[in-house]
């Protein structure tokens, strides 16, 4: 991302967005949380407790991180790290990147999260540990995890610097840009430890799911059962989870991995942002329990997965049209497409073909559409008391926009 990234927007709007983000987000995971767990939901509450209270008010609600909290983080990083290191999986190569390497991946996504979702519910089942003391320590977590991910982007910028994995990396002579950028494209750890796969998919995505898990036994544990919404959010966002496991090696050809540097707008966001503000719905129910009946149920669960399942296969289409360079069938006929041809930076030409049939027909960037619907689905089971169980399907919408802008620029540019 590191030299394009600037000029998608000027850089007074470049510095402005950077800077709110690092000083912004933060304390936004903790008002959530707060929120959330201990002001009914309730947007306003919250807003009347700090206009009381103040700065001061704000920093005795911010949980200190505890030695339970560190715990739990780092048995939880050490397993996934440990599960990405060690089971088996395919060789997969990544997309060749602007100078010239080809990252190797070993693909044991779903190995990886089924052994995750066994062990924690085994765990639960067998009463060797309770799912309980996360969610009863999440404050403290979150907390954790902004320091603790600062740190670690610290040594993500210093790595950089001192030590990159590849000839994909460089500085823009900018400290705080390659600071939120990042510094390298393909950081790893040794030769086989993938940085950008841990942080985003073993760290980022794996903990949405065993998030999810989490409130729902938090909410059994407390009410002797399971809402029907809660059981609807739960299945939906599980279903989404698996669908991105069963997709990995389709995602590490994306502009997450492909694209965008190791910094903080990456890495912390992954490491923090995702596991609090994507499962915000689900903490939202555990104490609002919902209840909505079979039919309606029924319903929202058949249009989630509907929309899960067309966004794994809009992917699908493309990747096999990629896969077979335009010679796979979509929708049962031959694809139109375009041949684009650009020069890179090193002055080479290259072509590329882009896809516009099948649901690529339909829009640019069809797949946001059952993405941003799938998201809404696992959070109308809240229904409409409060505004912010919602604040993740609306934060998705301006991402995706956001992002479609930076790869139709992309695009353009090529």
């Amino acid at each position: 991302m590191g030299s394009d990234s600037k000029m998608v927007h000027s850089p007074m709007v470049t510095y402005a967005s950077m800077l709110s983000l690092l000083s912004l987000c933060p304390p936004f995971v903790i008002l959530l949380w707060y929120t959330m767990v201990h002001a009914d939901g309730s947007v306003l509450q919250t807003w009347d407790y700090l206009r009381l209270n103040g700065l001061e008010g704000f920093i005795k609600i911010w949980p200190k991180p505890t030695a339970t909290a560190w715990k739990l983080i780092a048995s939880y990083a050490a397993f996934e790290a440990a599960l990405q290191l060690w089971l088996p999986g395919k060789r997969v190569e990544g997309p060749i990147s602007p100078a010239g390497n080809r990252p190797v991946y070993k693909a044991n996504g779903v190995l990886a999260y089924a052994v995750t979702l066994v062990t924690y519910l085994g765990l639960w089942w067998f009463g060797i540990f309770n799912p309980t003391i996360v969610y009863d320590h999440l404050g403290e977590i979150y907390s954790a995890l902004i320091f603790g991910s600062f740190v670690f982007c610290i040594f993500l910028y210093i790595k950089g610097q001192v030590a990159p994995s590849s000839t994909d990396s460089g500085s823009t002579g900018n400290v705080i840009i390659d600071f939120y950028w990042g510094m390298e494209l393909y950081p790893r750890i040794g030769k086989n430890f993938d940085i950008k796969v841990f942080t985003n998919c073993r760290f980022g995505m794996m903990s949405w799911a065993v998030l999810a898990v989490t409130y729902c036994i938090k909410q059994y544990e407390t009410n002797g059962k399971v809402a029907d919404s809660m059981l609807v959010n739960t299945i939906l966002m599980l279903v989404y989870v698996t669908k991105f496991f069963w997709w990995e090696a389709g995602y590490w050809n994306t502009m997450d991995i492909a694209h965008d540097r190791a910094g903080f707008y990456i890495c912390w966001g992954c490491l923090v942002w995702v596991p609090s503000i994507y499962t915000s719905p689900g903490m939202y129910l555990v104490n609002h329990p919902v209840h909505l009946g079979v039919q309606l149920s029924l319903y929202i669960l058949l249009a989630g997965i509907l929309c899960v399942y067309i966004n794994y296969d809009c992917d699908r289409q493309r990747q096999e049209f990629r896969r077979t360079n335009g010679k796979s069938l979509v929708w049962g006929k031959a694809p139109s497409k375009i041949n684009a041809s650009y020069t890179t930076t090193t002055g080479e030409t290259k072509t590329s073909i882009l896809l516009t049939s099948g649901w690529w027909g339909l829009a640019r960037h069809f797949h946001y559409v059952p993405e941003i619907l799938g998201a809404f689905f696992w959070t109308v089971p809240a229904l409409f008391d409060h505004f912010l169980p919602y604040f993740y399907v609306v934060f998705l919408t301006i991402l995706l926009f956001d992002r479609a802008k930076r790869d139709d620029d992309r695009c353009k540019s090529k």
